[in-house]
C-alpha cells in the first residue's frame, strides 16, 4: 500500500489500490499544472493546483493513493519536472495510460512517480472504478469489474528508482550504501 502522500515509501511496495480518475489522450503538462503555478517547486503546493484546468474540484477530490487513467500521449508538451511533482503531490500513486510521452514518462520515474503502459486496462477501466496495480508483475486487476490486465512492468531498474522516492533519493541512498 502507500504512504499517506501516496508514495511507496522507503521499503519497495508493489501493490498500489485505490480509486481512478480517467482522462482523455493528450493531456499535455499545461493541463496537469498551468503554467501560471511554475514558480511553485513544492509538490504540496502544486497539488493545489494540478489538474485545475481539467476540473477546478479536482485537488480537493483526489485522495492519497488514488489512480490517473487516461488515453495517448498523457503528459505531452511542455518539458516539466512540475506536472509528475504535483500528480504525486495530490497522492497519486500511479498513472495508467495507453502510451506517454518521452520526456514525461522519464520526469516521472526521476521524481518517483510510477507508470504503466497499458492500453487494454485504460479501455475497461471508468472513472470511480475500484482497482488494484501489481508494479513488480504488471498486473492490473479491477475490483469493481473483476477483470484483469497486463500492462508494460516497469523494469528492475525504474522499479527501484520509484521505490527510492525519485533518482536524488537513489543516487543519495547509493551513495550512503558505498561509504
Amino acid at each position: 500500500m502507500t504512504g499517506q502522500d501516496g508514495s511507496m515509501g522507503k521499503e519497495q511496495e508493489i501493490m498500489l489500490r485505490g480509486k481512478t480518475w480517467v482522462f482523455g489522450r493528450d493531456v499535455d503538462t499545461d493541463l496537469i499544472i498551468a503554467a501560471r503555478y511554475l514558480n511553485m517547486t513544492a509538490a504540496e503546493e502544486l497539488a493545489d493546483h494540478v489538474m485545475e484546468d481539467a476540473d477546478p474540484e479536482f485537488s480537493g477530490k483526489v485522495q492519497a493513493g488514488d489512480i490517473i487513467v487516461a488515453g495517448e500521449n498523457f503528459g505531452c508538451g511542455s518539458s516539466r519536472e512540475h506536472a509528475p511533482l504535483a500528480l504525486k503531490g495530490a497522492g497519486i500513486s500511479v498513472v495508467i495510460a495507453k502510451s506517454f510521452a518521452r520526456i514525461f514518462y522519464r520526469n516521472s520515474l526521476n521524481t518517483g512517480l510510477p507508470i504503466l503502459t497499458a492500453p487494454e486496462a485504460v479501455d475497461g477501466i471508468t472513472e470511480g472504478d475500484e482497482i488494484e496495480v501489481d508494479l513488480k508483475n504488471g498486473r492490473i486487476t479491477n475490483l469493481t469489474s473483476q477483470e484483469e490486465f497486463e500492462a508494460e512492468a516497469l523494469p528492475e531498474f525504474m522499479q527501484e528508482l520509484v521505490a527510492a522516492g525519485g533518482l536524488l533519493d537513489y543516487l543519495k541512498r547509493d551513495m550512503q550504501k558505498s561509504r
